[in-house]
């Protein structure tokens, strides 16, 4: 199948068009209209500098119930233990440059760039991206971000910068999206440390009915508390 060129009128091809890594297209902008465009239709951008923003729709997706979340020994005993503090879009700025600046095993540099990173920020100013934060002595020691859509949230990229904070993160956010009854979070894209979490792969076809349907439902737009 063709890798679409993405004009400038506010408009995607139809993701079941992607090709078989999940490229579905190339080109256009990160305007907030076009990314709660995209995240609606089960698509995301990911490209690194030096690159055209590139657009997926990955077959199988990667997502996560939030009641399969998977509790490893040491974070059961890191959230027994206390210590921290877990907030709600205080510093999501903060986060994203964290997560941008993370060295992460096997990569040589980051996706989140410059342009990215200011995206997701208006995104985030806009009510829609929103972070989760953990606190150690009154310091970020870690956290993740991600975009919500109606009833579905996409996880977008974590950090730490002390053990289990990301993962401590994680469990709190996950804890509130299943009070708020959001069925699934989106991971995107497969990798083992996602999985080892209680994530699974999901058809393509399945996820995009899922997104359609959570769409069209009620979230909570704006800053979260």
């Amino acid at each position: 199948m063709p890798v679409y060129s993405i004009p400038q009128e506010m408009v995607f091809p139809d993701p079941e068009l992607a090709e078989e890594d999940g490229l579905l297209g190339v080109g256009g902008d990160l305007k907030p209209e076009r990314l709660l465009l995209a995240y609606s239709n089960g698509i995301f951008p990911w490209f690194s500098k030096g690159e055209p923003i590139m657009w997926w729709s990955p077959d199988p997706r990667c997502v996560l119930y939030p009641e399969n979340l998977k509790v490893s020994t040491s974070l059961r005993q890191a959230i027994r233990k206390g210590g921290y503090e877990v907030r709600f879009d205080t510093c999501f700025t903060d986060v994203i440059r964290h997560c941008s600046s993370t060295k992460r095993k096997g990569q040589r540099g980051t996706w989140i760039t410059k342009e990215m990173a200011q995206a997701y920020i208006r995104l985030h100013e806009l009510g829609h991206a929103h972070s989760t934060e953990v606190f150690m002595d009154g310091t970020l020691a870690g956290g993740l971000y991600g975009v919500s859509v109606g009833l579905t949230y996409s996880g977008e990229s974590m950090f730490h910068l002390r053990p289990e904070a990301s993962k401590i993160a994680l469990y709190h956010l996950v804890q509130q999206l299943k009070d708020w009854k959001f069925p699934l979070i989106d991971c995107q894209v497969t990798n083992p440390h996602l999985l080892s979490l209680g994530a699974e792969e999901m058809p393509r076809k399945e996820f995009l009915k899922q997104v359609k349907k959570n769409r069209e439902k009620k979230g909570h737009l704006g800053k979260w508390e």
